[in-house]
């Protein structure tokens, strides 16, 4: 949004009266439809809802009152809206056979033959005619780009009225009362606003003089345009007021040089506050009067005017002051308001305003803006954007000083202004400039839950948090509201998982290391002890570590950082978990990055599995020529170890897997004979002959040689029962399966997926799971028992899509037929 044109655009007050039952529906209609409003060159747009009314203040007066204020209503109609007495008691029939115009709008499908409807009829209802013809539409109905559409075509409809109602009055609504010659109006000049609709018509409603406060508190960290906000607010109201005066104790502000001073600005003390509103209204004298009196003489020489007071930067008075002046907004006339703007939270009788991030779409256009002139801001992507506004917890001064440094130096891109950002000097700081004073605020319980919130890049739930900061789960969620109030962490919607704007981290490691670092170490220590407790083959206990895994997984790079023994032994410990779960991706970076470290330290034992471990996990992803090189890693690490037979049979092992891959049927099954002979040549029979005897088999299965693969197979379960070896038992049978429907044998393999399933549940095993519940809707589907076989189909596709697997694609084909067959 621009700043304020010369002409001031017409005032629009709707009444939004919607069903709360109706969740989240609501919510995401008016966030489209906001978008259009927003956009609107004719009219500014201010809404009023329930939520709106005060504590203390009478429902259905203020509903009442609301109603005959406003233009008209905006009714989102459903079931559930239709079906609420409290609607259909106080807020319909100030619409519906009422004066004011109200726009009904179809929120969800409605059974207008049996609902009681309160005097709406089908055709008064708004629906979304597509454009293809396929019928009017409920906002439930539309997706995507339809919702959007849909929002479009609402804004549309709600402009033609408007421009009808208001034909026969053209003068601004409501009328600008006419203003003294005397009128003082100071405000600073907005070069351009964008976003921040809700908070502007909170501001608004707060300005009202009906609404029992003296105004709005607009709190936040530096930077996230809080004084902006109250400008722009200023702007909207100005027309109600007699005077608009600007007061601001801004001593300093942030560019992309540094920090400079304002020149303009007055002593923060709370009586120099009092003598410059003084000066603005006409009273330069009232310094020569007691300090006392002085506040009294102001609220004499406003009383019979209406006068708004926009007082910034609030955090620079110290409490005392700080309480004084509020004192002194607080017993402002009626008709007078003010807006007050402080990094600090305070409570206060008024509107307050947890100013937080720009919305993604504002500071997109806000980025925009800014690159008229900056090319090397013109030339950056979307991605780049979007991640520069994640970096900094969309606050529109780092916004505006990060891209401010491009063309700077070395400085030619995005990436490279986020790293001067973490990295700048002390003279042009700006994560000091924003975050310096809020952390020299934080209490010891704030402290530690910041610094618990730096090792996790995504949201974490208050339990692990609070965990790894040492504190109960209360004072762990008290700490973390109160961080949100301040923006420096961000909640979900239901504020049970929280993330660290990326900036604060950043600079809480710089400033609070010993803290940052305490907490590391509590981290590592339980990761260990939960990895030791509950990995390795301990499958009954993985649930137990998935549970915790959010909490864990932070710990791994603490481990590569760390003591390389005890990284190994992590290393050794996870990887049936990872494989069972379809961690994959996780497994694999801590393999390759583990590998490195090992051989770094000159560690070639570990160095191997490590790497044969990483061919594994693409050979669970099919990606042949990886798993090969792996294998080529795998011996070369063995050899400089001067490891015995054992080890040498993984690195042959991998590189039959690669050639099955790649259908080098005779060279997989020459691996797989290679490997057995090392296992005999140890004497004793152990698991991993049973893996080698299953590794032929499958190599003999592709190979079409089935007789001998069946025989194998049988071999290694022979085996496996024989050590005691789970996995294998489930695996074989689970392959044995697979080897029946290769031969249609869809009796069998029905057969033998009912056996390995359970076996495959019990271990955990994600991938295997999916493998079993695919076999069975294929075998039942074949037997024509497409109802049967629809469940497992469906288990299959979504255990296939959450891997990540190849198999995904066969599994969604059976999953189709299945709900065509059903």
């Amino acid at each position: 949004m621009k700043s304020a044109p010369a002409t001031p655009k017409r005032i629009v007050r709707y009444f939004l009266s919607y069903a709360h039952d109706d969740g989240k529906l609501p919510g995401k209609l008016l966030a489209e439809l906001d978008k259009q409003l927003r956009a609107c060159k004719d009219f500014t747009f201010q809404r009023w809802q329930d939520t709106d009314i005060l504590p203390g203040e009478k429902w259905h007066e203020e509903i009442q009152k609301a109603a005959r204020e406003c233009d008209f209503g905006l009714l989102l109609v459903s079931p559930a809206f239709l079906g609420s007495k409290y609607i259909g008691d106080h807020e319909l029939p100030l619409f519906v056979g009422g004066d004011k115009p109200c726009v009904p709008v179809g929120l969800c499908r409605i059974d207008f033959v049996n609902h009681d409807t309160k005097g709406l009829s089908e055709s008064q209802i708004y629906l979304h005619a597509t454009p293809k013809g396929s019928g009017r539409k409920y906002f439930a109905e539309c997706k995507g780009q339809h919702a959007a559409d849909f929002a479009l075509s609402l804004f549309t409809q709600i402009k033609a009225r408007l421009i009808k109602l208001f034909a026969a009055a053209p003068t601004i609504l409501p009328p600008a009362p006419a203003k003294p010659e005397k009128t003082t109006n100071n405000l600073p000049r907005l070069t351009s606003f964008f976003g921040r609709q809700k908070e502007l018509d909170v501001v608004a409603k707060a300005l009202l003089p009906q609404t029992r406060t003296w105004g709005a508190l607009i709190d936040g960290p530096g930077g996230m345009g809080k004084t902006s906000l109250a400008i722009r607010a200023a702007e909207i109201a100005a027309p109600q007021f007699d005077r608009v005066l600007f007061v601001s104790t801004k001593v300093q502000k942030l560019t992309p040089d540094g920090t400079v001073a304002v020149s303009n600005s007055i002593i923060p003390a709370y009586p120099e506050m009092v003598n410059e509103i003084a000066r603005l209204i006409g009273l330069p004298k009232i310094a020569e009067k007691p300090e006392e009196e002085r506040p009294a003489l102001i609220k004499a020489a406003v009383q019979p005017e209406k006068v708004l007071l926009i007082l910034d930067n609030l955090e620079n008075l110290d409490k005392a002051q700080q309480n004084l002046l509020f004192e002194f907004v607080s017993d402002l006339p009626p008709s007078c308001k003010a807006i007050v703007t402080s990094r600090r939270r305070t409570d206060v009788d008024a509107r307050i305003i947890r100013l937080e991030k720009l919305d993604q779409d504002a500071a997109l256009e806000f980025l925009e803006e800014l690159s008229e002139g900056r090319d090397l801001l013109a030339k950056a992507s979307r991605e780049d954007r979007l991640h520069l506004y994640e970096e900094t917890g969309g606050n529109p001064l780092l916004l505006r000083w990060i891209v401010g440094q491009l063309g700077r130096g070395g400085c030619r891109n995005l990436a490279s202004a986020l790293d001067l950002c973490r990295q700048a000097s002390k003279e042009n700081d700006p994560l000091e400039f924003i975050f310096g004073d809020l952390l020299e605020t934080f209490t010891q319980a704030e402290t530690q839950a910041v610094a618990a919130l730096t090792y996790f890049t995504q949201k974490i739930a208050v339990k692990f948090i609070a965990e790894l900061a040492d504190l109960t789960k209360t004072a762990a969620q008290t700490a973390l509201g109160d961080l949100t109030n301040r923006a420096l962490v961000i909640p979900d919607e239901e504020e049970e998982t929280f993330a660290l704007v990326p900036m604060v981290a950043d600079y809480l490691r710089r400033k609070r290391p010993e803290v940052v670092s305490k907490t590391g170490n509590r981290l590592e220590k339980r990761a260990y002890a939960l990895i030791m407790e509950n990995g390795g083959r301990e499958h009954d206990r993985f649930p137990n570590l998935e549970a915790a895994w959010p909490g864990i997984a932070p710990a791994l790079d603490l481990f590569l950082a760390g003591d390389n023994a005890r990284l190994q032994t992590v290393c050794a410990t996870l990887p049936d978990f990872l494989s069972f779960q379809g961690r994959w991706d996780e497994w694999l970076i801590l393999c390759e990055k583990a590998e490195a470290r090992a051989v770094n330290v000159g560690d070639h034992h570990n160095a191997g599995f490590r790497a044969y471990d990483a061919g594994y996990i693409y050979y669970l992803r099919r990606q042949a020529d990886a798993v090969l090189r792996c294998s080529e890693r795998t011996g070369a690490h063995f050899s400089r170890a001067k490891a015995g037979a054992s080890e040498r049979a993984f690195a042959i092992r991998l590189r039959g897997l690669g050639y099955r891959l790649r259908d080098d049927h005779s060279a997989a099954i020459s691996a797989c004979h290679e490997v057995i002979e090392l296992h005999h040549s140890l004497g004793t029979e152990t698991v991993g002959m049973a893996i080698a005897l299953a590794d032929l088999a499958n190599a003999e299965l592709v190979s079409g040689d089935f007789a001998a693969a069946e025989l194998h197979y049988h071999e290694g379960l022979r085996v496996a029962r024989g050590v005691g070896y789970a996995e294998g038992v489930a695996t074989y049978t689970s392959n044995l399966a697979a080897l029946a429907l290769e031969r249609n044998d869809w009796l069998t393999a029905e057969t033998q997926a009912r056996l390995a399933l359970p076996l495959s549940e019990k271990l955990g095993r994600l991938e295997m799971i999916a493998f079993n519940n695919h076999c069975l809707a294929k075998t039942l589907l074949r037997q024509g028992k497409a109802t049967e076989a629809l469940l497992h189909a469906r288990k299959a596709a979504e255990l296939f899509t959450r891997l990540g697997s190849p198999d995904f694609t066969e599994a969604q084909a059976i999953l189709a037929e299945c709900d065509r067959q059903a």
